[in-house]
């Protein structure tokens, strides 16, 4: 990444101070939005970065504090006193938009046996039925475990441990209680605002080491190694989700704080990835849990969560496995 005149202490705490006055710590105060467009901050950021600056659809060599917001609105139509500042902290600003962020959840797959990263994967819900994606096979040495996201497999802190997990999920056909692979055994928890998280994943215990695959799904297939990268900004990554199937993209963050919306009310995740496709959306609802590995050497470098229409929002996978006290299967 270009430097800005200056050095990473600075460009830490400009973007500590955007986050400290822009990005809102108030939840919403009724389940529904009202359907309006607004230039207030309070609601049309929806998360604070680090990058290059954009130029005329160019990146160019600065780097700026990024404000992601819903909507971008030319300035002349921004209030004075809602513009947002040219810099923060001395280092420049840049406005990217990305729509509004919603976790990535539900649409439709078949049966595996053996299951293979990439594939629909859910519990059993009360009232409703969902589908997200099985991301890969880790292990704490002596179990194997899918590992995919905390709303794929723990219903957003709610689920119970060692409740049953289903392949296919049963949103795309799966039936209870034929086709449970694994039973949910550790989850991190999610925080409402205004708390900071860092991962949405959790882990199920295969019922059967046989029922499931190292492998993950064409076109991604076997990883290079069981040691992740560290994502960087300009990476070409790939993955395979349940509903896109495979897409690949490229990271353009790798430091954001975004505000995410749940069923339960908005959590905010600190120092995430952001991806954006290489052509088309890289990501959509029902692909959360998505392992994303980096093109080159095939290594696993985040897990797939949130995003818009635009762009894509994962954990850095190191964080992941530490968390769950796991490692990657290969």
């Amino acid at each position: 990444m270009a430097q800005v005149k200056g050095d990473l202490d600075t460009i830490a705490r400009a973007k500590k101070q955007a986050v400290s006055r822009f990005l809102s710590t108030d939840p919403p105060q009724a389940e529904f939005s009202s359907l309006a467009a607004a230039t207030a901050h309070r609601t049309n950021i929806v998360g604070v970065g680090v990058g290059p600056k954009i130029r005329k659809g160019k990146q160019t060599a600065t780097t700026s504090i990024r404000f992601y917001v819903e909507k971008k609105v030319p300035l002349k139509a921004i209030p004075k006193a809602e513009r947002l500042p040219e810099k923060v902290n001395g280092v420049p600003t840049d406005v990217v938009e990305t729509g509004r962020l919603y976790v990535q959840a539900p649409i439709a797959q078949q049966r595996l046996r053996p299951a293979k990263g990439g594939c629909s994967v859910g519990f059993k819900a009360t009232g409703f039925v969902m589908a997200g994606t099985f991301g890969c096979l880790v292990t704490d040495g002596a179990t194997r475990f899918i590992l995919s996201n905390n709303h794929v497999l723990a219903d957003e802190n709610a689920l119970p441990l060692n409740s049953p997990i289903f392949q296919p999920g049963l949103l795309d056909g799966g039936v209870a209680p034929g086709d449970r692979i694994a039973r949910l055994k550790k989850f991190v928890r999610i925080r409402k605002l205004p708390a900071d998280n860092h991962v949405d994943s959790a882990i199920a215990a295969l019922d059967s080491p046989g029922l499931a695959s190292p492998s993950i799904l064409p076109k991604v297939g076997a990883l290079g190694t069981a040691t992740p990268v560290q994502a960087t900004v300009g990476m070409g990554v790939h993955k395979h989700g349940r509903t896109t199937g495979y897409t690949r993209g490229r990271v353009i963050d790798v430091s954001a704080d975004v505000n995410i919306t749940y069923d339960f009310g908005v959590a905010r995740f600190v120092d995430q990835m952001i991806i954006v496709g290489d052509s088309g959306s890289f990501s959509d609802s029902g692909d959360s849990g998505s392992l994303i590995v980096r093109r080159t050497g095939n290594r696993a470098t985040g897990l797939l969560f949130a995003g818009s229409a635009s762009h894509t929002i994962a954990n850095h996978i190191g964080k992941v496995l530490t968390a769950l006290g796991v490692t990657l299967v290969v």
